[in-house]
């Protein structure tokens, strides 16, 4: 640009006419200069402004050289000085940057699954200069979908299909292990792998849905079984329980008649209680209650009762 002007310059001042062969300039030589010294400050207030630029917040600069090529080192962020003319400076972003891929691949038991992962990534800044001069400023969109796709189906292939379920944690690990294996050959580094989704074949996932139904079915009777098992050893021991307090209440009575007695006072007690509680009011027989403890008639049938079984025992 500078050239350019110093050439306008000089074109100038040769169609300018001199002393003698035609009318003057107005203002004569003095006016040629101010002219010339114009010219020459546009050309370095234009070479002063090509020979910084700005690097903002989050990105780098790397410069290209006419004599040398890329240099190999990184610009920071802020003003930098290069060369007019010599030198073309690139800013590149270094942010952390997100990538997302969604691939099908078969698993080891030959079944079909549709995985997502995103990669958390940014170039190496101690190599920005190789990514540059290798693969571009747009490394990741040349790079990372390859890489992942391939190792996404590497890994998927070593699991069953229920193991990418229930060891999604181990899966995902071994993802990240390998990207970032491969990804560092090319200077990017991988700041969060992680498995978005799986989504497996309808006939799988039938399948699946058909075995759980299977599953809780077969639990379930095995829940009542041990329930008829539980209510058929409650039956036994209450029948046994009946027995034995049947056998227990027959000997009493047979050693001791006045166990009939002391029977009938607890008897007595309970239904005397309840009728004390109950709102309504009725009359019916004490015998017929077996409230009427201070008679004889029922005391003369039991012993009635008692003396004829003795002779029949003996």
């Amino acid at each position: 640009m500078a050239s350019r002007l110093k050439d306008a310059a000089s074109q100038f001042s040769k169609r300018m006419p001199k002393g003698g062969d035609g009318p003057e300039m107005p203002g004569g030589p003095a006016a040629l200069a101010a002219v010339r010294a114009l010219l020459a400050a546009g050309a370095i207030a234009v070479g002063a402004a090509n020979c910084f630029y700005t690097v903002d917040a989050g990105q780098k600069a790397v410069v290209f050289n006419r004599l040398i090529g890329v240099k190999q080192m990184t610009y920071p962020e802020g003003l930098n000085f290069n060369i007019p003319w010599f030198e073309y400076p690139t800013v590149i972003n270094v942010r952390t940057k997100a990538a997302n891929l969604t691939t099908k691949s078969g698993t080891n038991d030959l079944q079909m699954v549709t995985i997502g992962i995103r990669v958390l990534h940014r170039p190496d800044v101690e190599h920005l200069p190789f990514i540059y001069q290798r693969l571009g400023t747009d490394y990741d969109e040349r790079i990372l979908p390859s890489i992942i796709n391939e190792v996404a189906k590497a890994v998927v292939a070593r699991f069953n299909a229920s193991d990418l379920i229930t060891k999604r944690d181990a899966v995902s690990m071994q993802i990240r292990k390998e990207l970032e294996d491969r990804a560092s050959n090319f200077h990017i580094l991988l700041e969060d792998v992680a498995v978005t989704h799986l989504t497996f074949s309808p006939e799988y996932s039938r399948a699946v849905e058909s075995k759980q139904v299977a599953e809780q079915d077969a639990q379930r009777a095995a829940y009542i079984v041990v329930g008829a098992k539980a209510e058929k050893q409650t039956i036994i021991t209450k029948a046994k329980g009946q027995a034995q307090a049947t056998e227990l209440i027959g000997n009493a009575v047979k050693k001791n008649p006045a166990f009939m007695k002391l029977r009938k006072i607890d008897a007595a007690k309970e239904i005397a209680e309840t009728v004390s509680k109950s709102p309504n009011r009725i009359y019916l027989s004490a015998d017929s209650l077996l409230l009427n403890l201070m008679g004889d008639k029922a005391d003369e049938k039991i012993e009635g009762t008692m003396g004829k079984g003795r002779r029949g025992w003996w």
